[in-house]
């Protein structure tokens, strides 16, 4: 059954400011992304809560101000696999949204989370009035696309294990000697943010432990940093993570 959720409130100040930092908005002032937010509205949803199934009209989109929420597709057989998972400060279901298309894959909430609802009516009516707001929004998601394009051949270049391993760099701000982190998801939904299988997650944390690393449950302990940074080729003051990069639709 699909969750409405809590209605906390219109958009504050901070929220519209949260807003203005994702990629699709950044090309935008403040009073442009409020005026096509205007019938948008934040509701918190509890873990396991789902937003929309496979095959719903796409009505709205989302902003993800905190917390998690996973995309997914689900087989004839009633296989679920993940598609992506997306964290604060990305957007989701707005090119179905924008084709006026129904939704191809279903969404979970699973981790409580606070999401911003813009409904696809007041949004679009917005841009049809306003012809410059279009195209700064396409430049925003033409500049998007090609650093996605480029994230992913950087991913392809590197094997499991190094995948792996610069997620998990992402993760500390440490840049030497031991450090210790947690895994923000469950080992699956890791597969899935940088791109392999949940076996390949396996083989990646054995090739790992050669080089210091050592995982229980989501506890990672990483015994030198230096050294693990070497293994996944990544300068020290490489600022781009590997992660398996959000793309700006789904």
């Amino acid at each position: 059954m699909q969750s409405t959720g809590t209605i906390l409130s219109s958009l504050k100040t901070e929220d519209y400011e949260a807003v203005s930092q994702v990629d699709l908005f950044s090309d935008l002032t403040l009073d442009e992304v409020q005026r096509l937010l205007k019938g948008a509205i934040v509701r918190s949803h509890p873990k396991g809560a789902l937003l929309f199934s496979q095959g719903d009209p796409a009505d709205r989109f989302y902003v993800v101000l905190e917390g998690t929420v996973k995309l997914f597709k689900t087989t004839e057989a009633g296989d679920q696999g993940v598609v992506e998972v997306f964290g604060g400060g990305h957007s989701f279901g707005e090119a179905a949204t924008f084709l006026s298309k129904r939704f191809p894959v279903g969404a979970e909430v699973i981790a409580d989370a606070k999401l911003v609802h813009v409904p696809a009516s007041s949004f679009i009516a917005e841009l049809s009035r306003s012809p410059d707001l279009s195209f700064k929004l396409l430049a925003s998601l033409s500049r998007h696309y090609r650093r996605l394009v480029r994230q992913i051949g950087q991913l392809k270049m590197k094997s499991p294990g190094q995948r792996l391993g610069c997620y998990i760099l992402s993760l500390t701000g440490e840049t030497e000697g031991p450090a210790n982190v947690e895994l923000p998801d469950d080992k699956g939904l890791v597969a899935g943010r940088i791109g392999i299988t949940p076996e390949s997650l396996s083989r990646a944390l054995t090739r790992l432990r050669e080089v210091g690393v050592q995982c229980q449950g989501r506890q990672v302990s990483i015994e030198d940093m230096a050294a693990l940074r070497s293994f996944c080729n990544v300068e020290e003051d490489e600022p781009e993570s590997l992660e398996k990069p959000n793309p700006p639709c789904s």
